[in-house]
């Protein structure tokens, strides 16, 4: 009997390690963060699940719109979401977000002041940046010999069938009303019409609409321009392994659209303490250089900045990391649309099916 007891024991014991380390004896938490593509060192979502044991459900996006139309469908959970300025606001309006705890992240402090209050969440109570930046022009030097300091080179007959567009409605309807001396952010029908029409104009001379392709089509000269962000031109720049002193950026003279990329929580979250923690470890100054000298952008981290400018000042003479003073005054931060966003969706979406 004695022996019998013992080995019932002996399989209980076996059976509970079996289950503890197959995690199923403590359900493990698992955060289901949602970025855009290509905006991470995927290594250190390694590195967050090393520290804290909290596992990493990681998907990606092309679009702000792309990203609201998943989350506005419901049917999937959440926990972290990296909207632009303009989709904040647009989360904020529709109560789609949590507040942040900031005891919960204590590395805010380390945001760059001038980058807090900002009128996508003027009180600061819903973001916190996680990169910023400008859209401009990536171009191969080989294959590019006008100056590219203004948008009218993406309408230029020159290089047809060697453009690439963004497929991104804010960033292709705002290149062309900026283009035509208007606001990124008009809502003037007939401003909107103008811009539409240059971009089906432009469309006979342009290859295609793609997204994170942008880059790697430039730099290998399978086109010579395109729309894209600036973080494109500088995680070529930052790459080692390859030369591409051929690439360059421009940052068009009638203006751009200054943009800022956020780390927000939405309320699909079922593990906010947990999401805090991500946020928070995103913001640390060591992770915070690791992932802007990965990715390419510039980073909102002012310790991470001044890491960066002390072993890299040339970066700093880079108008894709550091753009000019006088660029960013005639430049537009995107904002909400409400109800009108409905009419650049339908005037670009005339634009791809034309």
């Amino acid at each position: 009997m004695k022996k019998i007891l013992a080995s019932v024991i002996v399989a209980a014991i076996l059976i509970s390690m079996a289950f503890s380390l197959s995690g199923c004896g403590e359900e493990q938490v698992v955060l289901n963060v949602f970025n855009w593509g290509e905006y991470i060192d995927e290594s250190l979502l390694d590195e967050f699940e090393k520290q804290t044991g909290i596992k990493i459900n990681y998907k990606t996006y092309d679009t702000n719109e792309t990203m609201l139309a998943k989350l506005e469908a419901g049917g999937s959970s959440y926990d972290v979401v990296f909207p632009s300025d303009y989709a904040v606001s647009e989360m904020i309006r529709k109560d789609m977000l949590l507040p942040l705890d900031f005891e919960n992240i204590p590395n805010y402090k380390y945001v760059d002041e001038r980058l807090k209050n900002l009128e996508y969440d003027p009180e600061n109570k819903y973001s916190v940046p996680y990169f910023w930046g400008t859209i401009g022009i990536l171009y191969n030097k080989n294959m590019v010999d006008d100056p590219v300091d203004t948008w009218d080179i993406l309408w230029n007959p020159k290089y047809a069938g060697q453009i690439l567009m963004k497929k991104d409605v804010r960033d292709a309807m705002g290149a062309s009303l900026k283009r035509l001396g208007y606001s990124m952010n008009s809502t003037n029908d007939e401003e909107l019409k103008q811009a539409q029409q240059a971009l089906l104009e432009q469309k006979k001379i342009v290859t295609g609409y793609y997204g994170d392709e942008i880059k790697d089509m430039i730099a290998n000269g399978d086109a010579a321009m395109g729309l894209t962000y600036s973080g494109d031109f500088m995680e070529l720049y930052w790459d080692e392994s390859a030369d591409f002193s051929h690439i360059g950026f421009g940052i068009p003279k009638e203006g751009t659209n200054l943009w800022f990329d956020c780390m927000v929580i939405p309320k699909s979250c079922k593990h906010k303490k947990e999401a805090e923690m991500f946020i928070n470890f995103m913001l640390d100054p060591e992770i915070s250089y690791q992932n802007s000298i990965a990715v390419g952008y510039t980073s909102p981290n002012v310790e991470a900045l001044n890491r960066i400018r002390q072993e890299m000042p040339e970066v700093f003479e880079l108008p894709a990391f550091w753009p000019d003073d006088s660029i960013l005054e005639n430049s537009d931060v995107y904002v909400d649309l409400g109800d009108y966003k409905s009419v650049y969706n339908q005037l670009w979406t005339e634009v791809l099916v034309d």
